[in-house]
């Protein structure tokens, strides 16, 4: 009789479900189990730290659908992991951790990083299991694939204890599972497409908001028709970008605030009203607004406003469906309004003083002139992953996306640290299904530091990613070297220094060097046009472009703060 291990059960389910990418760090007890993948044809991808290995794994769910796989040891390991898998039920992205644990007879006895870890993974997970048997294996791995899509998205967490993983079993005594379906599509009761058109058409100025989970559900083409049809404005949220082209003449994003504020009828297109919307309140927002939202969470509807009407099932379905009843009554939003006036006049007014900045020949460059001159190289299929707080925020306006799931960064949960990660699944993605696109990560260099060991990892697998280090020597801000060296001779930096300071003119680069990808230092207009061109045409390996920037270098004067504090 034919007898396979644990490892191998592990590996054969994954592969079952259609799982292609796993991405973790390897160790007493899940060796075997990333051989055992690999054996299966599964793409093994090792990393340096465990929470980029998740950051990266969940990329992969939010661009394919289908979870990624993390493999990650006990204890610390799994710890690490938390990171990413909290970020990952944060976004709304499938995602699969494997973790390696401590045997089960060695339970309660002090073994070697005992770790209490399907309790502690319940608290970022929407699923968290251990194998009873070696025969369950398979069971367990498909419901944590498909409880990770069905739903609301999210990470899902099974812990497979080291005794485990080399134990044998018949393979005729193990259950063969099926893969399991795609997630079903629900479509919203006629009578609330009915309410919300009601609403819609009496709206004076009406907004529609795309956020990822539009994206996510590939509701790209119905959107574009609902918009055009419909004659609507709209604005995508920072990941929603893309789903839309920003080019397209119904974009409004370069009128955020006045958009958002004037509104009186909002299509909220998966997004929440959290923090990225200012909770849809004052005084960002209209306090009369009505919210037409469209969810696939139920118990989403009505987080901290009451829609006029709640579309509960598949945003594409949804959007099919409000397209149909809009079309059958032949109503279209005019074009002649005050509202579209406004907006116009509002988006003028931005791009003018953006433009002006972006225009600015000083040196070291701003934020605007960076962002403008990258612009006009970067191919506009390329993906942009970006991270850091000005480079993220500034980029996010200068940085056209013209097509859908090309953005990702900080995302919901803000976090930091991600942008390599993601960079890296979309480049192996990328690798896999050959499409030629560029993946371009843009990072503050602060944002970078956090994984920035990963370069090693991009190299390693000769990962075509072209990391653009905007460094202004600290964290929102920094100082110049000269004023760096003038505190150093006071004493004691670590009273003196800024909370926010790094080392002036890190060399980032040289760090890309030591590993065997190319590295530029760039200071200038020329420089970067120069760097940026060769890293384009380079598909050997990674690139980093360590732009040094003014470290003064701030946004814009803002109407209202991007992170709104407001008294729920």
């Amino acid at each position: 009789m034919e007898e396979v291990t644990g490892a191998q059960l592990i590996a054969e389910a994954l592969k079952a479900q259609k799982v292609e990418y796993m991405f973790g760090i390897v160790g007493v007890p899940v060796i075997e189990v990333a051989m055992a993948a690999q054996a299966e044809g599964i793409r093994y991808l090792g990393m340096r730290n465990e929470q980029a290995a998740c950051y990266a794994a969940s990329a992969i769910g939010y661009l394919t659908g289908r979870p990624g796989a993390c493999l990650v040891v006990s204890g610390p390991g799994l710890i690490h992991a938390l990171g990413g898998m909290a970020n990952a039920n944060s976004n709304c992205w499938p995602l699969v951790v494997i973790g390696g644990s401590s045997d089960q007879n060695q339970e309660t006895s002090g073994a070697f990083q005992e770790f209490p870890q399907v309790e502690a993974c319940r608290l970022y997970s929407k699923f968290s299991a251990r194998p009873s048997s070696l025969e369950a294996i398979p069971s367990i791995i498909e419901k944590a694939v498909r409880t990770s899509m069905f739903g609301r998205p999210g990470a899902c967490y099974v812990d497979i204890p080291g005794d485990m993983v080399n134990a044998k079993v018949e393979r005729k005594d193990v259950r063969v599972v099926s893969c399991c379906p795609p997630p079903p599509v629900s479509l919203a009761y006629p009578g609330a497409i009915i309410d919300a058109l009601s609403v819609l058409r009496a709206a004076k100025r009406p907004l529609v908001v795309i956020g990822k989970g539009a994206a996510y559900g590939r509701a790209e083409a119905s959107l574009r028709d609902l918009v055009e049809v419909g004659g609507l404005p709209f604005l995508p949220t920072p990941m929603g970008k893309g789903v839309l082209p920003d080019e397209h003449p119904n974009c409004v994003a370069a009128a955020r605030s006045r958009a958002l504020l004037h509104a009186d009828v909002i299509l909220l297109f998966g997004a929440r009203l959290n923090w990225i919307l200012h909770f849809g309140l004052p005084p960002r927002f209209n306090p009369h607004v009505k919210i037409i939202q469209v969810d696939l969470c139920a118990e989403e509807m009505g987080n901290n406003v009451r829609p006029a009407a709640a579309l509960l099932g598949d945003v594409n379905g949804i959007v099919t469906q409000l397209l149909e009843q809009i079309t059958k009554e032949g109503w279209k939003y005019p074009s002649n309004t005050e509202w579209w006036s406004s907006l116009k006049e509002k988006m003028a007014a931005n791009a003018k003083t953006s433009q002006a900045l972006a225009l600015q020949a000083v040196e070291p460059m701003n934020y605007y002139t960076l962002f403008h001159h990258m612009a006009q190289l970067l191919p506009p299929d390329c993906i942009i992953v970006s991270e850091g707080a000005n480079t993220m925020d500034i980029g996010r306006t200068m940085l056209p996306n013209s097509l859908p799931r090309h953005r990702l960064d900080a995302g919901t949960f803000g976090t930091m640290g991600v942008g390599l990660g993601f960079a890296m699944a979309a480049a192996a993605l990328e690798r896999g299904q050959g499409t030629g696109q560029r993946v371009v990560c843009v990072e503050g260099d602060s944002a970078f530091g956090f994984s920035g060991m990963e370069v090693e990892t991009m190299c390693r697998y000769k990962l075509a990613v072209v990391i653009i280090v905007v460094n202004n020597n600290g964290i929102y801000s920094g100082v110049d070297p000269e004023t760096w060296s003038e505190m150093a001779k006071m004493g004691d930096l670590t009273t003196i220094a800024p909370p926010v300071t790094l080392l002036p003119e890190a060399r980032y680069d040289e760090v890309m060097r030591a590993f065997g990808g190319q590295g530029f230092l760039v200071r200038t207009v020329e420089e970067l046009h120069s760097a940026l061109q060769a890293s384009l045409s380079y598909w050997e390996g990674p690139s980093l472009i360590n732009v040094l920037i003014d470290p003064a270098s701030d946004r814009k004067q803002q109407e209202f703060p991007w992170l709104t504090r407001s008294h729920l």
